[in-house]
């Protein structure tokens, strides 16, 4: 595959190694694309298994809907659902980092048959962020996020400042200058922005809580093989966020601790780039193509 399409969107998606291997799907974060995995594919693709990484909604140019309302989480998980049965796919290992470890949350919380392992990048699980906000540290972590929503200001800003921001929060100097490169185009940088107008708007927050007939979540949900890895520098989330999803994860898998996998490193927000064999490593070995790790930082 070079591209899917769902609903009129067309989306751009790379899809490498074996086509009879067990599936990968790889969600990127903001503000980058589906090259952010190009260090990690290879060792993957080497292990017998097929990647397809995804340019998301708002990054791909054919899937940039303009207005934020249409980035609602459902449309969201309904992009990675429409991959895999373009694929052919029943199931596949879910991988996410930065938003697209929200995602990747979501997809395996939404449509558990679907998901065959869960590794996320970072990202607190969603009940891990809402313990961070309460305790405080995670509000302090994500101001940012309410400048990001604003309607042009942060397009206008990004223009500007890309490369700098970028720089700044750690990312390493090539990256930053690529994905720097499509904040400073005004489509890019709005469709990638529209997630955060997404998550803060208060027209889907309402709708989310006066949704009829809306299923609750069960309590008693399988829990699905998941690995959790993060840097202990990250400074988008906080402490608190990070260790309550960690206990929680532990609390679920209750005796079958083999279902949990969690690795913290000593760097920053930027797995894939700083440490991509590490990365490729947890994800075979979640896909059951290697020894468990320790759990260590590096």
């Amino acid at each position: 595959m070079r591209y899917y399409s769902r609903d009129g969107l067309t989306f751009d998606v790379d899809d490498s190694g074996p086509r009879d291997g067990e599936v990968v799907v790889l969600l990127h974060g903001w503000p980058q694309d589906r090259t952010a995995w190009d260090k990690v594919s290879p060792r993957l693709e080497a292990a017998g298994l097929r990647v397809l990484a995804p340019d998301l909604r708002g990054y791909s140019p054919g899937a940039r809907p303009p207005h934020h309302l249409d980035y609602e989480i459902s449309e969201l998980v309904g992009d990675v659902v429409a991959l895999l049965d373009e694929a052919d796919a029943a199931q596949a290992h879910i991988v996410g980092h930065d938003w697209g470890g929200a995602l990747a949350w979501a997809v395996a919380a939404r449509h558990p048959g679907r998901v065959q392992t869960l590794t996320v990048l970072s990202t607190p699980s969603p009940s891990g962020m809402a313990h961070g906000f309460r305790q405080g540290g995670q509000l302090k972590a994500s101001w940012y996020m309410a400048f990001f929503a604003l309607p042009v200001l942060p397009v206008l800003f990004f223009r500007l400042f890309a490369l700098q921001v970028l720089a700044k929060v750690g990312m390493p100097t090539e990256r930053a200058a690529y994905d720097a490169k499509r904040l400073k185009e005004k489509s890019s940088a709005q469709g990638s922005l529209n997630w955060y107008r997404a998550a803060l708007s208060p027209t889907l927050l309402w709708r989310k809580r006066s949704r009829p007939g809306r299923p609750r979540r069960s309590k008693h949900r399988e829990m699905l093989p998941t690995a959790f890895v993060w840097g202990a520098k990250d400074p988008a989330f906080a402490d608190a966020s990070t260790r309550h999803t960690v206990n929680r994860l532990r609390e679920r898998a209750g005796e079958q601790v083999d279902l949990v996998h969690t690795l913290e490193l000593d760097t920053g927000h930027w797995l894939m780039e700083t440490h991509p064999e590490t990365i490729a490593d947890v994800i075979i070995e979640r896909a059951g193509r290697g020894a468990p790790g320790e759990q260590r930082a590096g």
